[in-house]
């Protein structure tokens, strides 16, 4: 188990390495030393911001020199550099829009995950009964629907309609963070998780009710009710650890991409995280920042991956970690 998962984190650094090298080469390699600092500069910058930029990034020197000192404010300093569009580090941009996106890939997370696992069981048990084809039918309609659609018909029915009824329980946009009022955060986040959570669950009832069928068919299965186990355990004692490795894949996966942000989430609910600080970032040309997002959703992404690696061997006894 210790050698595996060592050699997961290092092949989780080559990959962060390979993230570092691809971004400095397309945003620093390609254009000039003048054009790499006006676009770090942005716009609208004055031509001392832009000396000042060569300067601080040794722009004017050679690429490894540039490349090194990228890396070295980046792993030993902790600096992603500085937005001159926020006048801030990119640190303090990503500090406030981070809490925004975990708060909403967390929760709506878990929601799918029970709700996409529970169904897809029912639909496995059951199968070929109205339940069953109830959740295929759920599950087809919400995998074919837009996120955006959902978010607004949503926020029309529950938001617009409840004000209009005189019911204010849901906020129409907008976050509150925890720590200014537990409450508020919750109904500002109820409306994205569910969005988020029914679009992703389709997924998840439609891969468990496969695993789980598959599984079921399994030697060992057989062999566990010929010894009279009761069905409930042989189903969930048995059938379905083995049958959730795929499902933890898919989750991790999902969890890691939505670290890096929800964009068409935060833009419908005006919701400012990642994703939808990485959209006004392009528009505003805002490079630092942009830079900043791209490794941080790598780097949610690459964790994500060792954590399910490593639940694979804790969901399914015949997987051995080597």
């Amino acid at each position: 188990m210790i050698r595996f998962l060592i050699r997961r984190i290092l092949l989780g650094i080559f990959v962060m390495w390979m993230v570092t090298v691809m971004v400095f080469g397309i945003f620093f390699v390609g254009p000039g030393p003048g054009d790499v600092a006006r676009r770090i500069a942005g716009k609208d910058a004055t031509p001392q911001t832009v000396q000042l930029i060569m300067e601080r990034l040794h722009l004017n020197q050679s690429l490894f020199v540039q490349y090194w000192d990228f890396v070295k404010q980046l792993v030993w300093h902790h600096n992603l550099g500085y937005s001159y569009y926020h006048q801030e580090p990119v640190s303090t941009v990503l500090k406030a829009a981070f809490p925004i996106t975990f708060s909403l890939a967390i929760g709506s997370a878990v929601i799918w995950l029970v709700l996409g696992v529970f169904s897809g069981v029912v639909s496995a048990v059951r199968r070929g009964s109205i339940w069953d084809r109830l959740a295929t039918i759920l599950a087809l309609f919400f995998y074919s629907m837009p996120t955006f659609v959902l978010g607004l018909l949503l926020l029309y029915a529950f938001s617009y309609q409840f004000a209009l009824h005189g019911i204010h329980l849901f906020p129409g946009q907008g976050y509150v963070y925890f720590t200014a009022s537990p409450v508020k955060w919750f109904e500002s986040l109820v409306l994205p998780w569910i969005t988020l959570a029914l679009i992703s669950a389709a997924t998840y009832t439609r891969l468990t009710r496969g695993s789980l069928l598959e599984v079921l068919g399994e030697d060992y299965i057989r062999t566990a009710r010929s010894k009279g186990l009761t069905e409930r355990r042989v189903i969930y004692r048995h059938g379905l650890r083995s049958a959730l490795t795929p499902v933890v894949s898919q989750f991790g996966i999902d969890v890691g991409t939505l670290l890096g942000g929800a964009i068409i989430t935060e833009q419908v609910f005006g919701m400012p995280g990642l994703g939808y600080t990485a959209v006004n970032s392009i528009e505003q040309q805002d490079l630092p920042v942009i830079i900043g997002i791209v490794i941080i959703a790598t780097a949610a992404v690459v964790v994500a991956n060792i954590v399910v690696d490593l639940l694979y061997a804790v969901l399914d006894p015949r997987v051995r970690l080597h």
